[in-house]
């Protein structure tokens, strides 16, 4: 533990930030994860609502610079190209 007053306390920021990254990252996973389920299932409406919440909350990582854009953007990119191809099997 340091004894610096300055050092203690980005002791204590750092692990405030932390959590809150891992919980954030962690609604972002689960979010990618619904839209994935939503597309193997078929299921057109529930897909396009839950790829929508998903680049919603991929932009808003970014912002947060919980991920690399790039990323974002190469998931963002692979759920949209799924539902594209699903909607297009199903008209």
């Amino acid at each position: 533990m340091p004894n610096i007053k300055s050092a203690i306390k980005r002791v204590k920021t750092n692990e405030k930030r932390r959590a809150l990254n891992a919980s954030q990252k962690s609604a972002l996973r689960s979010a990618v994860k619904t839209a994935t389920t939503a597309l193997e299932s078929n299921d057109v409406e529930n897909a396009q609502v839950a790829v929508k919440n998903a680049s919603q909350k991929l932009d808003k990582a970014v912002t947060k610079g919980l991920i690399h854009k790039n990323a974002a953007a190469r998931k963002k990119s692979r759920l949209a190209k799924k539902a594209n191809a699903l909607k297009a099997e199903q008209a």
